[in-house]
């Protein structure tokens, strides 16, 4: 008989200064055009919700959010590579729009590459809709320039 192997804790924990070596190493890991470490640092000194997901000291991913006017806007999600496809994304957004409602807010938007079809289709499954497209918004390979998808997912129901 083979023994269930021990349960690992899966937690959150605020994104620090101490910790950003780790999380640039994952973003340069699983993007072909990564944030840089100042978008992290500045993110951090504004005090935008910057949490990791981890499972016992290993870094399954995190997520960056900018708290606005009754709305958040999902700055930067990602899975580590090796732990994609296994439903880490829809924790991360669970986490994000249970701590969004916690803070009075309706709406949670963001951005997505046009061509990270399997992104959008997370997005979609979660819950959120296609409101529009920036045009040119991300920077692509050889200069040129890709298309954002922006999306929403109404948190509150007006009554």
């Amino acid at each position: 008989m083979n023994a269930l192997p021990k349960p690992i804790e899966v937690r959150f924990a605020p994104i620090t200064e101490a910790q950003l070596e780790a999380v640039v190493a994952l973003e340069h890991s699983a993007y072909a055009h990564p944030w840089q470490r100042q978008h992290f640092t500045d993110c951090l000194a504004s005090g935008y919700q910057a949490q990791m997901l981890l499972a016992g000291d290993q870094l399954l991913g995190y997520f960056v959010a900018m708290k606005g006017f009754e709305e958040v806007h999902l700055l930067n999600i990602t899975v580590a590579p090796a732990h994609q496809r296994q439903g880490w994304a829809q924790v991360m957004l669970d986490a994000l729009a249970l701590w969004a409602r916690g803070q009075g807010v309706q709406w949670l938007w963001l951005e997505a590459r046009s061509g990270n079809t399997r992104a959008i289709h997370v997005y979609k499954a979660h819950g959120f809709r296609t409101v529009g497209t920036r045009r040119q918004y991300y920077p692509a390979t050889d200069g040129q320039r890709e298309d954002a998808v922006v999306m929403s997912l109404k948190l509150v129901d007006v009554v």
